[in-house]
């Protein structure tokens, strides 16, 4: 059961796992140390605060307003796209946690994918459209660039064999609830701080699954590759142990080129669903240990 949220708190929790999401060192992607070359870290710090209004005004709007409404924010910050998935993602949780009752947080969101409508659908792909994600591609159902005739869980769900952010919808966020929010919440049970205990959430998402960003750019055999790195830094003991430390940094130096085509995107969004879902229920008290989370 999740705690009785106020808008603001849900709207001030969005931003912070965006915050977080952003701020730890996760292979492949933008942090404080690293940029991309068109991204930097103070665009993803922009995204956050950017966000925070419409995710907190979304108990009072329809699901596919607030997506469109935090893309269109992010837009006049961001001079990339920063959030899409991450705001696919918080958007449904947000409205989820400002239902009535108290009722398990999934529980929420079940009830809130269940009903979606075309004109959710129709704004998330305006959304979509304005964000222009790289590698997006044509479906040859409810493709993007037209006009949509289901709602929008049922047109994830068609995508959800090739989308990780669809699959979630697809499926009440199963990846997010069974494998990344109890990875995030061990490792702070363990004394992590949070940077590291969001890099291990991280490596075990891209472990239990391979990237579908990646898949996207260069097809299943690189993002195959991919998770198998991520699994071989996690069997070194991650970023609990100095070989897993060091497996860790290699992976990232692996991940990394001009163009980016290797970052884990994907999983980066499903990492910032799982801070999310912790926070709301309750997890930023769990914070614990030194500033680097190794006491």
């Amino acid at each position: 059961m999740i705690p009785v949220l106020r808008a603001a708190d849900v709207g001030a929790a969005a931003q912070l796992a965006c915050l977080l999401e952003a701020s730890a060192p996760k292979p492949g992607n933008v942090s404080p140390g690293a940029a991309f070359h068109d991204t930097s870290y103070e665009d993803f710090l922009a995204s956050a605060a950017a966000i925070g209004p419409a995710l907190a005004a979304a108990g009072e709007h329809p699901l596919g307003a607030t997506i469109r409404a935090a893309v269109e924010a992010t837009a006049r910050w961001a001079p990339s796209n920063t959030n899409l998935g991450l705001v696919l993602l918080l958007a449904p949780l947000a409205r989820a946690a400002l239902r009535p009752g108290r009722a398990p947080l999934r529980e929420r969101l079940a009830v809130t994918l269940a009903e979606t409508t075309i004109a959710d659908t129709r704004d998330a792909y305006a959304a979509i459209r304005l964000a222009a994600p790289g590698g997006l591609g044509r479906a040859n159902e409810q493709d993007v660039s037209g006009t949509p005739t289901a709602s929008l869980r049922e047109v994830m769900a068609l995508a959800r064999d090739r989308d990780a952010v669809a699959r979630e919808y697809a499926t009440d966020f199963r990846t997010t609830f069974e494998v990344g929010a109890p990875a995030l919440s061990l490792a702070l049970a363990d004394r992590l701080g949070w940077r590291d205990a969001v890099v291990q959430a991280y490596l075990t998402l891209l472990a239990a699954a391979a990237d579908t960003h990646i898949a996207r750019k260069l097809g299943s055999e690189a993002a195959v590759t991919v998770q198998r790195q991520a699994r071989a830094a996690l069997d070194a003991g991650g970023i609990r142990t100095a070989a897993g430390r060091d497996a860790i940094a290699a992976l990232d130096r692996a991940l990394r080129d001009e163009a980016n085509t290797l970052n884990p995107g994907a999983t980066a969004d499903l990492t910032g669903a799982a801070i999310y879902v912790v926070l709301l229920e309750g997890g930023w008290g769990r914070r614990s240990g030194g500033a680097d989370g190794r006491t």
